[in-house]
């Protein structure tokens, strides 16, 4: 028992003398250019806080909004389909009452437009555009022969930008070509060169 006890600190004795062998001692001009390391280290690291803080303030007031205007424009979408469903109205069609109410939902979609363009909100263009999947959403396929493929020919929800972040895609119809006029325009060629030959 204490032939063990004696081996004990001696090993831990040999182990502190490693330990002390294996430290090196670093000059003064070492530790300084060390310390000048860590500190230039830091230094920046602050900065780059600083920069990312000052990022995230500017986008916080520029586009603080975003989620509200995204919800205000259901307000501009409820006011369209009103609008649809007083139209088609058949006992209210032709009336007075149906032209007023009209006006004045147009007055009030015409306001809200208003103040989301003094907010930098601006709707995106599509009819007569070319399909852009960064800003429109085809939900469908129009054949028309007289609109180059792809150029969208139909609004069905009306997208809206918040200076340049998309706050709503377009969802729009695009033009297609007519398999029928292929066909078609095959067949009046095949009867073309069948008078030809005649």
């Amino acid at each position: 028992m204490e032939k063990e006890k004696d081996k004990k600190p001696d090993q831990k004795s040999d182990k502190t003398e490693e330990d002390n062998s294996n430290k090196k001692e670093f000059s003064p001009e070492e530790k300084i250019k060390d310390l000048e390391d860590k500190l230039a280290r830091a230094y920046a690291e602050m900065e780059n806080q600083r920069r990312r803080f000052e990022k995230e303030k500017e986008d916080a007031f520029e586009y603080g909004g975003f989620s509200f205007a995204r919800e205000a424009l259901n307000l501009i979408d409820n006011l369209e389909r009103s609008k649809v469903s007083l139209e088609s109205d058949n006992d209210l069609k032709d009336t007075e009452a149906l032209k007023k109410i009209l006006e004045h939902i147009n007055i009030i979609n015409k306001d809200m437009v208003s103040i989301l363009k003094k907010n930098n909100i601006e709707p995106i263009k599509s009819i007569n555009e070319k399909l852009n999947p960064n800003i429109h959403q085809a939900m469908m396929e129009i054949e028309d022969n007289n609109k180059e493929v792809g150029t969208i020919v139909q609004e069905i929800q009306k997208g809206f930008m918040m200076k340049d972040r998309l706050l709503r895609p377009s969802l729009v119809g695009v033009s297609t070509k007519s398999k029928k006029t292929d066909e078609q325009a095959k067949k009046d060629q095949e009867n073309k060169e069948k008078k030809d030959k005649n």
